[in-house]
Order: C-alpha cells, then structure tokens, then sequence
C-alpha cells in the first residue's frame, strides 16, 4: 500500500473535524420541495452555517488537488477563487461567535445564504433574488479581528490583490490564458500543463489552500466551543507546517523556481 502524502493526510483530518462538527448541531431534515423532497437545516444557526461551508471546502480542496495532478492548473486556480471566500466566509461566521458580536451584515449574510434558490411554490425555473453582503464588508470586518483597529489596510490589500489575479481564472482574462501558452511547438496546452513548470507553480501556491483550510477548521473549533478539538487542531496544523513548509512558504517552491518549461 502506498503511505499517503501530507496533504492526503490532512484532507482525510479535515474530513473527520467536518464529520464531528456535523454531529453537534440539528440534522438536515426532509422538507417538501415541488413533487418531491430536498434535506435542509431548518433551524438556520450560524453553527449549521459553518458546517456547510466547511463540508464544500474540504470537497473542493479534494477537487482542486484533482485538477493540480492532471495538470488542469487553470481549472484549478479557478477553484482557489471560490476557496478564498468559502475560507474568508468561514472565519466571518466563526469570529461572530467567538467575539460574541453578530452584526447586521452578519444576519443578513446567514438570512442571504438559507435562501433558497427557487420558490418550491413555482414551476418556472427563475431564480430568486440574493442580496449578499458585499465581500468588502467581509474582508473589512475580518481585518479588524486581524488587526484590532479600524480603517487598517494591512491584510485587505493583500486579500484584493488574490482576489483579483484569481478571478481571471475564473472569468478566463487573457493574461491568465497566456500562461497556458509555450512548450517547444509554442501553442496552448488544452489537455493540461502537467510536468510544465506553471504545474509546478501551482502545486506550491496550492499550499496555501491546504493551511487555510486547517486554520478554518481551527477557527470553526472555537466557534463550536470545543478547545479540546481547537488544541488538537493546533497542534497537527504545527506538525503540517514542519512537514510541508519553511517560513510559511510552501517546500514545493524550490522545484518552481525555473524560468522556462521543463
């Protein structure tokens, strides 16, 4: 059998912390939903919230490793688009909780994510209306849990810089199609950029990902009141960091610094 990888590992760890969460608070029920039924939480806590969150973080780091080792790196920035706000929304929701201060972005955030998409009373397939709360609001509260004062600029800028470079995966903007430009016969890769050095690249930034997701898990433990789990959360993130990284920097990036394709 071959041993697993630390990011195998630590994907298997967050699903075991995902699994304890989900037994701690009401269980999806059956609700009617057109001639048939759909599970949802009824009850709508903040706790169930999390839950939700961190289940479709965990399934799209899993996709996201996926599109990595087939080479589908375009595809998989895409994915650490939606992860930067599934990971932002999750320390959102926690820090709600944990400095006992929900605020009215923070009712409308969990009024906008319970909404449901169709009227189960209809036939048509037009959606409702979703007003969420603006990402700027987000990423301002979660700085000022960050730095402690208001007006501060030091973790937002950095957020908007990520945010932007990788919604042009998403929206397929021309700088970030160029990167699939090169090799020896200059065209674009289609079916994957494995071995190429833009794999390498993103294998290291995939990093990131990977420890935010166990710094999610660490927040929502907190969240949930469980400073055993916390603890113990802590310490397999400093076992994840001396296994994988130095500095907080990615081992990965050393095989990534080559100017050219390999």
């Amino acid at each position: 059998m071959t041993e697993s990888t630390p990011y195998e590992q630590a994907l298997d760890y967050m699903e075991r912390i995902v699994s304890v969460f989900s037994m701690c608070v009401p269980a999806p029920k059956r609700v009617a939903f057109r001639h048939s039924f759909v599970y949802r939480y009824v009850e709508k806590t903040v706790h169930q919230a999390l839950v939700q969150k961190l289940a479709r973080m965990v399934s799209s780091l899993h996709a996201a490793k996926l599109l990595l080792e087939a080479g589908f790196v375009q595809e998989q920035a895409s994915l650490q688009r939606i992860l930067d706000e599934i990971t932002e929304d999750v320390s959102f929701l926690a820090f709600s909780v944990i400095n006992a201060e929900s605020t009215p972005s923070h009712e409308q955030y969990l009024e906008n994510f319970f909404q449901e998409e169709f009227d189960p009373a209809e036939e048509s397939a037009s959606s409702t209306n979703r007003a969420m709360v603006p990402r700027k609001k987000i990423r301002a509260y979660l700085d000022r849990c960050a730095s402690g004062t208001k007006n501060s600029s030091k973790n937002l800028d950095t957020s908007r810089t990520v945010s932007k470079a990788y919604s042009g995966y998403v929206h397929a903007a021309s700088p970030q199609i160029m990167d699939m430009y090169g090799g020896v016969t200059r065209g674009f890769f289609m079916r994957g950029m494995h071995g190429t050095i833009r794999q390498a690249e993103h294998r290291a930034d995939f990093w990131n990902y990977m420890y935010r997701g166990i710094m999610a898990c660490c927040y929502a433990a907190k969240a949930f009141g469980d400073e055993e789990l916390f603890v113990s959360i802590r310490e397999y993130e400093a076992g994840f960091l001396k296994a994988t990284s130095t500095n907080f920097q990615s081992n990965d990036w050393s095989a990534a610094r080559v100017d050219r394709y390999t």
